[in-house]
């Protein structure tokens, strides 16, 4: 799910700022932007975000300044006097300040002497402050997920009740239908329908459109959906699969059933798995 989360921190030696973003992926993958001398930490923060994110795609920006004392810059003397001979010979006064701001007169603290063990406190304590951010408000995304997800499965389940209505009149139907064309295709040859083998036809037709199993496993399945939309711990892979068992019981129904009123609500069944297909792929 997607997300943002900010936190500061500051020590003797650092003042540090991290940001984590979070974006929709199946899979965890993490990005890692930080100054200069401290990429040695993207194992102990990807560590770090593990506990706080299961999936999605996550950058992480790591900044870090580092308070300046006197002794951190150096004034290499040998470079100032070399500038201050050559400018000499074009004025007469050259101003020492004007020199400072030459390449190479002043050496600033090297990047590569970035203390890791001595800031890790500090950018520890800046890393959690965003997670937990980060995690405040893909929570309040969460909340509104749940509840789309849920009304999706209303949906699904108020047209299965529709077809679990529906599926005896399939039956009676096409015996009334049959035993009508039958008979009136007999009369021209001036003999009757035996009874027995419209009773034959009719079982063989109730047994190959039977969808009773389907609509308990169905209903079955939206029941354990729901469930899991209630878990407090990760649950984006088992919604995954049950949406999956959920779509092979739709499909199974809309090519058994032989009725235009169970088609029609198989359609609206499958539109609203659709969107949960979709959705789920953005749940933790």
């Amino acid at each position: 799910m997607t997300g943002f989360g900010e936190g500061r921190s500051e020590s003797d030696s650092i003042a540090v700022v991290v940001e984590v973003r979070t974006i929709n992926g199946r899979h965890l993958k993490t990005n890692y932007r930080c100054t200069d001398g401290y990429s040695q930490l993207e194992p102990q923060i990807e560590a770090v975000l593990r506990d706080s994110v299961r999936r999605g795609s996550v950058q992480v920006n790591l900044k870090v300044n580092r308070h300046a004392a006197a002794d951190d810059f150096h004034v290499n003397l040998d470079v100032l006097e070399g500038y201050r001979r050559q400018l000499v010979k074009l004025a007469s006064e050259v101003r020492v300040e004007s020199l400072l701001m030459l390449p190479g007169v002043v050496q600033m603290p090297d990047a590569a002497e970035a203390d890791i063990e001595r800031d890790w406190p500090a950018v520890s304590e800046a890393l959690n402050a965003a997670t937990e951010r980060l995690t405040a408000m893909r929570a309040k995304e969460g909340e509104a997920l749940a509840a789309d997800l849920a009304n999706q499965c209303e949906v699904i389940a108020t047209e299965l009740a529709g077809v679990a209505e529906r599926a005896p009149e399939v039956v009676s139907n096409y015996r009334d239908k049959l035993h009508e064309r039958v008979t009136r295709a007999l009369e021209k040859f001036s003999t009757g329908l035996e009874p027995g083998d419209l009773v034959r036809e009719v079982a063989l037709f109730a047994d190959r459109c039977d969808i009773s199993e389907e609509i308990v496993r169905l209903r079955s399945h939206i029941e354990q959906f729901l469930a899991a939309i209630a878990l407090p711990e990760s649950s984006g892979r088992k919604l995954e699969f049950i949406a999956q068992e959920m779509g092979r019981e739709v499909n199974t129904i809309g090519s058994k059933a032989n009725d235009t009123e169970i088609s029609r609500r198989v359609v609206e069944m499958k539109t609203a798995l659709e969107r949960i297909r979709e959705q789920v792929q953005n749940v933790e």
